[in-house]
């Protein structure tokens, strides 16, 4: 089958989406070769996916970034239609218009943007809900990366549960336990960011919604001997909140935030942390949890979303808003050595279920599914 991909994130964006587009690619291209794939996008950055053969990529006849944005919603229709194209899969929450009557699939990632409004621009809100809404209602089949993805959409548009098929994510490679890191490259990071003390990392932009500040006041709580707390994540006006709580109570807390963190030091930094905590209000899937249990390292997430579909049986559960809660599970996973080991060996054994091969074969059959519709 000749498959065509809405591959612009995969091509553009370091982490999230993009990330996402990747190992769909990748995990298609290993373990279901029989099909062609064919990405579309409106322009391509050197160095983020530079592996995908250029063969089948496919980009605007203009450089200009006003054409580019034009052709990935219009244009490429008629692209994709000359490069006769069965199916085409949007894999980043939209579709281009002038498909005609060659099959289609998007994948949705989560709608947060409809259950926290107050946390996105108004523009892109009506952006994301006229992009969604449409492409939820116009696609054959809807991928949502999550349970709790899907009942928002049926929530949220109504959408018959029957048209939505739930197919996990794995992470990126390089955090997978069988990649092998030098100990000059633990060394090298240790140094970089002067990690003297064993510590409990939690990794995600530091907004409202990633709730590091209820992580930072559980720390302060759980009082744990010897311990750092350390935050990486893109800065934004919430990080200022956290650091003022710091100012007031630096005596009782050892914690330090890093932005701008390469990609290239995260799986090293992973390994090394004791425990990882993503107490997330709510997510679409939580990937960082995932990258978390592939690194061999236990977890305390948040409840009232996906968080436990990523993390399973890998991971303690607090309600975000229950500091308490979250500083008892701290200070049980920080003590208790048996229980980490638990933890470690229950997430490896839930990570089948988004191993790459298992992947592809889900998307694969689907693919065939809806083709023969």
């Amino acid at each position: 089958m000749r498959i065509g991909f809405d591959a612009k994130r995969a091509f553009n964006n370091r982490t999230g989406l993009g990330n996402y587009s990747r190992f769909v690619l990748n995990a298609l291209r290993t373990f279901a070769p029989t099909h062609t794939y064919t990405a579309y996008t409106p322009k391509i950055k050197s160095g983020l996916f530079d592996e995908f053969p250029a063969s089948l990529t496919r980009t605007p006849a203009s450089s200009n970034a006003l054409y580019g944005a034009w052709w990935r919603s219009y244009g490429v229709a008629s692209d994709v239609q000359r490069d006769k194209i069965q199916l085409f899969h949007g894999l980043s929450n939209e579709l281009p218009q002038g498909l005609g009557n060659i099959k289609s699939v998007v994948t949705i990632h989560d709608l947060i943007f409809l259950r926290y409004p107050h946390l996105y621009p108004a523009i892109d809100r009506f952006f994301y809900q006229r992009k969604f809404k449409k492409a939820c209602a116009e696609a054959d089949c809807i991928v949502a990366v999550s349970e709790q993805t899907k009942r928002d959409i049926v929530d949220f548009y109504g959408t018959s549960p029957d048209k939505i098929r739930v197919i996990y994510q794995d992470c990126h490679e390089v955090f997978h336990a069988n990649n092998s890191i030098s100990a000059s490259s633990y060394n090298a990071v240790q140094q970089k960011y002067n990690l003297t003390r064993p510590f409990v990392l939690c990794v995600g932009t530091i907004e409202t919604r990633k709730n590091q500040g209820q992580l930072v006041k559980a720390f302060a709580e759980a009082s744990l001997e010897g311990a750092e707390l350390i935050l990486v994540g893109g800065k934004t006006a919430y990080q200022a909140e956290i650091e003022r709580y710091l100012a007031q109570h630096q005596p009782s807390t050892q914690v330090r935030i890093f932005n701008n963190v390469p990609f290239a030091d995260l799986p090293i930094l992973y390994r090394l942390a004791r425990v990882f905590a993503y107490p997330s209000v709510f997510e679409g899937f939580g990937i960082p949890i995932v990258e978390a249990l592939h690194s061999g390292v236990p977890v305390v997430a948040a409840t009232g979303s996906c968080l436990e579909e990523a993390g399973g049986k890998g991971a303690l559960y607090a309600a975000p808003d229950d500091v308490n809660e979250l500083a008892a599970h701290l200070q049980r996973l920080w003590n208790d050595e048996a229980l980490r080991a638990q933890l470690v060996a229950d997430g490896q054994a839930h990570l089948h279920q988004f191993s790459a091969s298992t992947i592809s074969s889900q998307l694969s059959a689907l693919y065939q599914e809806v083709n023969q519709q």
